[in-house]
C-alpha cells in the first residue's frame, strides 16, 4: 500500500469526518517530561476512529457491489461504523457480531438498520460465517481491518494528528487486527518519516508482538481481556506487512492498568473511553524518550456499556 491512499481516503472522508480534538494535560506533562497530544477518536462520528475506514471503504464500492449489499464482522466499532457509513449511502448491510459484544454497540448498530446476527467467538468462526452470507446473498465483505480502503481510512486519524499538533516524536496507537496501526504507519511514512510508532495491544492479547519478535504471524486464542476492540486472534498478512517493517515496538497493557487508565480520564479530563481505547495512553510510563518529547497518543473510541464502565471505574482503589 502507498502512503497516497491515506491522503485520497482524507479527501473523501473531509465532508462527512468532522475533526476530532487534541487535548493536552498539562500535570501528566509535567510529570512525565513530555508534550503529550490526546488525539480524542472517542469523540468520532459513531464514537470511534472505525468510521473513517468504514465509510471510505463503502465508498468505494461499485454501483453494483452498493446494490447487492455489504457483510461485515465486528466485536463492535467497526460494524456500529458500518451501519452507520452504510444507512448514509444507502446500501443495506449485514453485521456478525459476538454474543458478548457490549450491547451499546449491539443496539447502536440495529439502530443505524443493519441486520445484527450474533455468534460465539470462541466456538464460531466469523469469516467462515461471512463467507456463507458473501456465497448466499452475493454480498460484499468489509473486514474490520484486512482491506486497503478501510486501512487508508483509518490512518486519517493519524494524518490529522499530524495537521493538527504538528512536528511528534512518537505515536502511540492501540492494535487489534492492526488496520489502525498500518493506516498510522502509512500517515507517519507520508508525513514525518522520522516519527517513531509504537502499537499497544493487550497483555493477554500479544499475538502482534509475537509475530514482531517472531518474524510471522502468530496466531492465539481468543484474549481474556475487557479489551473487545483487541480481542483478535491473529493480524492479517496485509497489516502485518505493514507493521513488521515500521513499528518501534509492540507494548503491551493489563486489564487492571486499563481500568486504571479509564478512571484518570474520567477524572482528569472528563472523558468516557472505552478499555479498548485506554491502551495507548495507558503505556505511556513505559516510554523512554528524552525530555521534552512530543508524544501523540490515539484515543481510539469510547463506546462501552456504562454498567460496565461504572464498575470498572468504580473497583480503582
Amino acid at each position: 500500500m502507498s502512503p497516497q491512499s491515506v491522503l485520497q481516503a482524507a479527501e473523501c472522508l473531509a465532508a462527512v469526518v468532522p475533526p476530532t480534538p487534541v487535548l493536552m494535560h498539562e500535570g501528566l506533562n509535567q510529570q512525565l517530561g513530555y508534550e503529550i497530544f490526546f488525539k480524542c477518536e472517542n469523540l468520532q462520528r459513531t464514537g470511534a476512529f472505525k468510521f473513517r475506514g468504514a465509510y471510505y471503504a463503502l465508498s468505494q464500492l461499485s454501483e453494483k457491489e452498493k446494490k447487492a449489499g455489504v457483510v461485515a464482522y465486528s466485536s463492535g466499532n467497526h460494524g456500529r461504523a458500518l451501519a452507520c457509513a452504510a444507512r448514509l449511502l444507502n446500501i443495506s448491510a449485514t453485521i456478525f457480531m459476538p454474543e458478548d459484544a457490549p450491547a451499546i454497540k449491539q443496539h447502536s448498530a440495529r439502530d443505524e438498520g443493519a441486520e445484527v446476527i450474533l455468534y460465539d467467538r470462541h466456538r464460531q468462526s466469523r469469516e467462515a460465517l461471512a463467507a456463507e452470507l458473501v456465497e448466499a446473498r452475493g454480498l460484499t465483505l468489509i473486514p474490520p481491518f484486512d482491506h486497503p480502503n478501510v486501512i487508508a481510512g483509518q490512518g486519517t486519524a493519524v494524518l490529522e494528528l499530524f495537521q493538527q499538533a504538528g512536528k511528534l516524536d512518537a505515536i502511540l496507537v492501540c492494535v487489534g487486527g492492526g488496520g489502525l496501526l498500518s493506516g498510522s504507519i502509512l500517515a507517519r511514512n507520508l508525513m514525518q518519516p522520522e516519527c517513531e510508532m509504537f502499537g499497544v495491544e493487550p497483555a493477554a492479547g500479544n499475538d502482534v508482538q509475537q509475530s514482531v519478535q517472531k518474524g510471522e504471524i502468530v496466531t492465539i486464542p481468543v484474549p481474556d481481556t475487557i479489551a473487545d476492540g483487541a480481542q483478535t486472534r491473529a493480524a492479517s498478512p496485509l497489516t502485518f506487512s505493514i507493521i513488521q517493517k515500521n513499528v518501534k515496538a509492540i507494548l503491551t497493557i493489563t486489564d487492571d492498568e486499563l481500568i486504571h487508565q479509564m478512571r484518570w480520564f474520567a477524572e482528569q479530563m472528563k472523558l468516557v473511553v472505552e478499555p479498548t481505547g485506554c491502551l495507548a495512553a495507558a503505556a505511556l510510563p513505559q516510554l523512554t524518550m528524552k525530555q521534552g518529547s512530543r508524544i501523540g497518543v490515539l484515543i481510539s473510541g469510547g463506546n462501552v456499556d456504562l454498567a460496565s464502565w461504572m464498575h470498572w471505574v468504580g473497583s480503582v482503589v
